[in-house]
């Protein structure tokens, strides 16, 4: 198992709206996420900075690299564009967390 830490921005004024999509993931998101081998998702927000934390864990990192090529990930890229940092293709700004510490 490999636990994957990174953050991310949200526009200014944003951050209601983001919950609101997450709260509404929809289902194929969901199986995608699970099919690539994500489990233990959460993302969290700095309500001062606007910044995003997500921690995921997965079962294989190559494995889940490949989900970005899927069709269901593209369109919720897409979807959620409008009220975040994104890449020109759309994909979140996204920017690994090195770990520092663990307690199991």
């Amino acid at each position: 198992m490999v636990r994957k830490s990174f953050k991310m921005k949200l526009y200014e004024g944003m951050a209601e709206e983001y919950e609101k999509r997450h709260n509404a993931l929809w289902p194929e998101m969901k199986d995608m996420i699970h099919e690539y081998g994500g489990s233990n998702y959460s993302i969290f927000l700095d309500t001062e900075t606007n910044v995003l934390y997500g921690y995921i864990e997965l079962e294989d990192a190559e494995k889940w690299d490949k989900s970005a090529d899927t069709e269901i990930c593209r369109k919720w890229w897409d979807f959620m564009a409008d009220i975040m940092e994104t890449n020109p293709d759309n994909s979140p700004v996204s920017i690994d967390l090195k770990p520092v510490f663990h307690l199991d």
